[in-house]
């Protein structure tokens, strides 16, 4: 009854002057960053005389070979490659580690279940400049410096403490009377949990996969430390590497805004398809 209160009174304190303050800040922050791709999509069709010229104005030809250029320059076929197969299997190994560990800590009802679920949103604020240069010794001593699995583990790594308090969460949201039906029936807790609770939580998961790849697709920080071979490079990388030859070969300013919309368009295509999935799997996953 209380909780229900609550929710009766949550809408009330939001009044028509904080709708009149919130509602404009937001349209005007989407306006601000749709305004900011269509500039950089813009840009990587002009040459560099164009955008040193007329940076604000329209171009005069489409010059796709900006793409071509950048592709080729940047070497950013194989670092494409590499950041698909380093995304998804992270996405993978993190949804197969924190799915168990989620429900657990959420349905097995011991008493050490906060506690370890608030070990895991402390892990949320441990910042990645104070813990690289231990994992970096670590790593070292291990051989995974400068390959794609060393990186792949620490991306899996730094993933489940989020992982872990938002599926523990979602878990949370679910009814617990179908788990009590399925115990009548004779279901054991892993049967209980791999085909009824996971496919409940679909909504939950797709989210966290999809914030996941958003995560990862343009992480910067732990690449540029681990990595060192150009053929490992992820795009992010190879997109430092482009701008870096630029202060050898000449500016190239609209191969160089190809190659940002080369790593970001991907990103943008994904939220455009799934952003909804995203809103609804957060939503349902705060119900409780």
């Amino acid at each position: 009854m209380t909780a229900l209160r609550k929710l009766r009174r949550g809408p009330a304190t939001t009044g028509p002057f904080q709708r009149f303050l919130a509602s404009p800040l937001v349209w005007l922050l989407v306006a601000f960053n749709v305004g900011v791709l269509v500039w950089i999509l813009l840009s990587s069709t002009k040459t560099t005389r164009e955008l040193i010229a007329a940076p604000w104005a329209l171009p005069h030809t489409i010059h796709w070979d900006n793409y071509a250029r950048a592709w080729s320059a940047g070497n950013f076929g194989p670092a494409a490659i590499n950041s698909v197969v380093l995304v998804t299997a992270t996405a993978a190994a993190t949804i197969a580690l924190a799915a168990p560990a989620g429900y657990a800590l959420s349905r097995l009802g011991a008493r050490s279940a906060s506690p370890m679920t608030s070990f895991f949103a402390i892990g949320l604020g441990v910042p990645a400049q104070a813990i690289f240069l231990p994992l970096y010794a670590v790593m070292s001593q291990l051989g995974l410096v400068d390959s794609l699995w060393g990186l792949w583990l620490l991306y899996t790594a730094t993933s489940m403490p989020f992982a872990v308090f938002f599926l523990t969460g979602f878990f949370r949201s679910l009814p617990a009377e179908l788990e009590e039906a399925a115990a009548l029936d004779g279901a054991t807790s892993w049967y209980t949990f791999w085909r009824i609770m996971l496919p409940l939580a679909r909504s939950g998961i797709i989210t966290l996969v999809l914030l996941n790849v958003i995560g990862h697709w343009g992480e910067t920080f732990f690449a540029l430390v681990f990595i060192q071979t150009q053929s490992l490079q992820t795009l992010p990388l190879a997109m430092l590497g482009f701008i870096q030859q630029m202060q050898y070969s000449g500016a190239d300013w609209g191969g160089m805004f190809a190659g940002i919309a080369i790593v970001v368009l991907p990103l943008v295509a994904l939220y455009v398809w799934l952003g909804r999935r995203i809103i609804e799997g957060m939503t349902l996953g705060s119900g409780k």
